[in-house]
This record gives C-alpha cells, sequence and structure tokens, in this order.
C-alpha cells in the first residue's frame, strides 16, 4: 500500500506542477495586466498544492527524499501528470482551454478527495478547494469572453477545444493502484463524477457559442509516464537549476 499511496500522490501532484509549470512561462506575457496577474497567481495556487503533496509524498518514500528531489530530480518517465497539462501554450485560447478542462475535473476531484479515508490527503484537498474554485469560475468566464466574443476570437477559441477535448477522458483512466485504493477508500473514484464532468464542460461551451467536440478517439498515457514531445522541453527548464547546482540551498 506504501508504495501505491507514494504512486497516487504523484498523479496528483504531477498534474499542478506541470500545469503550474506552464503557467509560470505566461508571466509578463498575457494579453493585459489583470489577466497577467491572474494566470501568475493561479500558477502559484497550483505549486502551493504541489508542495503539499510531494511533502506528504517524501515523508511516506523516506531515503532522504525532500520534496525538491521529488518534484526536480525525477526522469521524464517517473512524472504520472495527464498529457493534458504539458501542452504548450501555443496561443491564450489553448492557454484557457487546458485551463478549463483541467479545472473543471480539479474541482469535482478535490470535493471527492476530502472524503478520503486519508487524513493528509482530505486536508490538503479541503484546503484547496476554494482556490480552484475561483480557478474554475476564472476559465469558464473566459472560454464564454473568447467563445461569444469576436470571430476571431471564436474561432481561436474552437480551434483550441477541438484540439485539446482528445485529452480530456484520460483523467478518468484508473491505474491498478488507484484502483486497489478506491477500494480503500483513501484514492478518490473519478468514475463517479465522469458524467457530471463532461456535461457541466458541454453545458459551458454551448453558453459560449461553441460546438462540443464529437471525437472519440482520446488519447492516454501520461499517467503511466508515457509523455508527448512536449514534456522534455519543459522538464529541461523545470529541472535546470536544481540538476545544474545539486544540493544548493538559499
Amino acid at each position: 500500500m506504501k508504495e501505491n499511496l507514494y504512486k497516487y500522490i504523484l498523479t496528483i501532484a504531477d498534474n499542478s506542477l506541470i500545469l503550474g509549470q506552464r503557467l509560470g512561462e505566461l508571466c509578463g506575457h498575457g494579453p493585459n495586466l489583470e489577466t497577467d496577474i491572474a494566470c501568475t497567481n493561479i500558477a502559484l495556487d497550483l505549486l502551493g498544492q504541489a508542495r503539499n503533496y510531494f511533502q506528504y509524498a517524501a515523508k511516506i518514500k523516506g531515503d532522504d527524499s525532500t520534496e525538491d528531489s521529488i518534484a526536480m530530480l525525477r526522469s521524464e518517465r517517473e512524472y504520472l501528470n495527464v498529457l493534458l497539462v504539458e501542452q504548450p501554450n501555443t496561443d491564450f485560447a489553448y492557454i484557457i482551454g487546458r485551463q478549463f478542462f483541467f479545472d473543471i475535473y480539479h474541482w469535482h476531484f478535490l470535493n471527492a478527495l476530502m472524503k478520503s479515508h486519508d487524513v493528509t490527503l482530505a486536508a490538503i484537498a479541503n484546503r484547496a478547494i476554494k482556490e480552484v474554485t475561483y480557478h474554475k469560475k476564472f476559465s469558464a468566464d473566459w472560454i464564454r469572453r473568447l467563445g461569444d466574443g469576436t470571430e476571431v476570437s471564436r474561432e481561436k477559441m474552437q480551434s483550441a477545444v477541438n484540439d485539446l477535448w482528445r485529452y480530456t477522458n484520460e483523467f478518468f483512466v484508473q491505474t491498478e493502484f488507484e484502483k486497489e485504493l478506491i477500494s480503500e477508500g483513501i484514492a478518490a473514484d473519478v468514475s463517479k463524477f465522469k458524467d457530471d464532468y463532461y456535461s457541466e464542460s458541454s453545458e459551458i461551451l454551448t453558453e459560449a457559442t461553441l460546438l462540443v467536440p464529437e471525437k472519440s478517439y482520446f488519447q492516454k498515457g501520461g499517467k503511466q509516464g508515457i509523455h508527448t514531445e512536449h514534456m522534455g522541453y519543459l522538464l529541461t527548464e523545470l529541472q535546470f537549476m536544481q540538476r545544474t547546482y545539486p544540493n544548493m540551498s538559499w
């Protein structure tokens, strides 16, 4: 169970870490000052949540592991985030689409995780839910603004939704260690809110005058450590300081 719990925590923490890194890349590059600051604050929220998970993971793993070593010094195949969060910042529509699809999942996930029999995971989820409630409102509002905005903004938002939709089903692909932890009342059973996820996503897209994609083909692999070509470049930047100056302290 110890190994299963460790890997399960990574699947949660890595989502927040990698998406936080992606949003961090935008600092100073937002479409306006207010939105730039909002995206940066969301990145900080996600990195703060990731820290809480990694601290718990380090305690479980032992062997002199720290939150920094787990977050920064694993190989690409050891990261267990879903493919959606590692997708690049193609343009603002893609940034919002990626955030939107993750935020709705994240909100439902944390509500389920708060009921975990693992008191530490439940406490982290309870602490994070207020932040993620804001994240979900922020991205959903932008979906509506871009979708129901100009002809150009709608076209770009629709293109982003069409491309990113293929990554959404991976949220609900359960690993073997996840299934075992669900049976023990520790992991959140994501299958229970899959319908709610797609219902809510589709409703907001429709409000934004966007078409809900009808694709039946979905990509997966991130939870097994099999990533897209974008992940290696992201990790090069994420891990640079730790690998260039090992064991540094402030």
